[in-house]
């Protein structure tokens, strides 16, 4: 083996160690929690390449409003799609656009953006 064939070696080796960590590794995940203000919770997620946090936390029978600021106009994320909630809202239209969450029962309200690329969810514990 000459020095060529060890360099595409070790570089072949070195991508197939970092598809692997991208697709199987643990990775963290921003996690919000709500301010409760007046018997009203809400949360803020910024839109800018993402969702941040992508995971949000609410309490258990407090109304509850998620706001969704739009600082990036990326045509796959200007909406915002709670299919159990049949929600779909147009993030463009104003700088930050609420979605009421139901907090009745505890569970998880997964959303995606409008070409499903990008995904976070809502959690009422």
């Amino acid at each position: 083996m000459n020095v060529s064939q060890i360099m595409v070696l070790i570089v072949g080796l070195l991508l197939i160690a970092f598809i692997l960590w991208w697709f199987f590794g643990k990775h963290t995940e921003a996690v919000g929690q709500s301010t409760v203000v007046n018997q009203t919770q809400s949360a803020t997620i910024v839109v800018n390449g993402g969702y941040s946090p992508s995971t949000v936390v609410l309490k258990k029978g407090v109304p509850a409003e998620v706001n969704f600021e739009m600082h990036d106009s990326t045509a796959c994320l200007s909406h915002v799609v709670f299919e159990q909630l049949g929600v779909n809202k147009d993030l463009t239209k104003q700088k930050v656009t609420t979605v009421k969450i139901p907090t009745d029962k505890k569970g998880t309200f997964n959303f995606a953006c409008g070409m499903d690329m990008f995904h976070g969810k809502v959690v009422v514990k």
